[in-house]
């Protein structure tokens, strides 16, 4: 996996590219923006003082999510597996992981940890229960881990991630999948929600639709949230 993002990183936003993908949103801003509604819309209902928290985003990528949600917290925070990835988050905090399972952080270090289209490239199961472990550990007792993945009951993102050369590795978990590994990794499944059903121009006219339809499992994306047990 670092071999294979290091050299994506070049032309990472071009081989995002799709003829679906540009209709629902021109350019790629939307798709960060909207995980960062989602993420901020609940952190706010859980009463999170975020300007107080640290926050850190494993697999940042080139650190898109983190610039959004950077004003607002006390630290955020990046890692990734690719140094050529993380060459375009010089801005950020961001450090590279020494393996897909490990994390260069102590114990019990941040208040929020996010993974984003991560779990989709760890190669097997028995990785992806170590990683979320690892993610486990470094987050303090009572805090909020979040996945977001594609969600591969909608039709539209499977044919995307088909035709995607980044993904040409991917397997993709359903919203359950993801809920399993959160409760297996010592977490307390607090919230799950779909997203991404309107094209961006429509979301900016009626926001509110997505609102209603967060529980219909046919979003082009979706985040659980998980509660560390203490």
């Amino acid at each position: 996996m670092p071999a294979e993002f290091d050299h994506y990183a070049a032309s990472y936003r071009a081989l995002l590219r799709d003829p679906i993908r540009d209709r629902f949103a021109p350019g790629s801003a939307f798709f960060a923006e909207r995980k960062w509604m989602l993420l901020s819309a609940f952190l706010k209902r859980r009463g999170v003082r975020i300007e107080n928290a640290r926050w850190l985003d494993v697999g940042c990528g080139q650190g898109d999510l983190l610039r959004l949600g950077k004003p607002f917290f006390g630290e955020v925070a990046g890692c990734d597996l690719s140094s050529e990835m993380l060459a375009g988050a010089q801005d950020l905090k961001v450090s590279l992981q020494p393996a897909p399972d490990r994390l260069p952080y102590a114990d019990g270090e941040f208040d929020l940890v996010t993974a984003v289209c991560v779990y989709h490239h760890v190669a097997s199961d028995e990785m992806r229960h170590r990683l979320s472990s690892e993610i486990r550990r470094v987050l303090k007792p009572g805090a909020i881990f979040c996945i977001v993945e594609h969600n591969p009951f909608n039709p539209a993102t499977r044919l995307i991630v088909r035709r995607t050369p980044v993904d040409a590795n991917a397997r993709l978990l359903t919203a359950a999948e993801s809920r399993a590994l959160l409760a297996g990794g010592g977490f307390r499944v607090v919230e799950r929600e779909f997203f991404l059903y309107l094209p961006e121009r429509l979301y900016r006219r009626a926001p509110f639709v997505e609102t209603w339809m967060k529980k219909v499992p046919l979003g082009g994306q979706y985040a659980v949230f998980g509660e560390k047990r203490i």
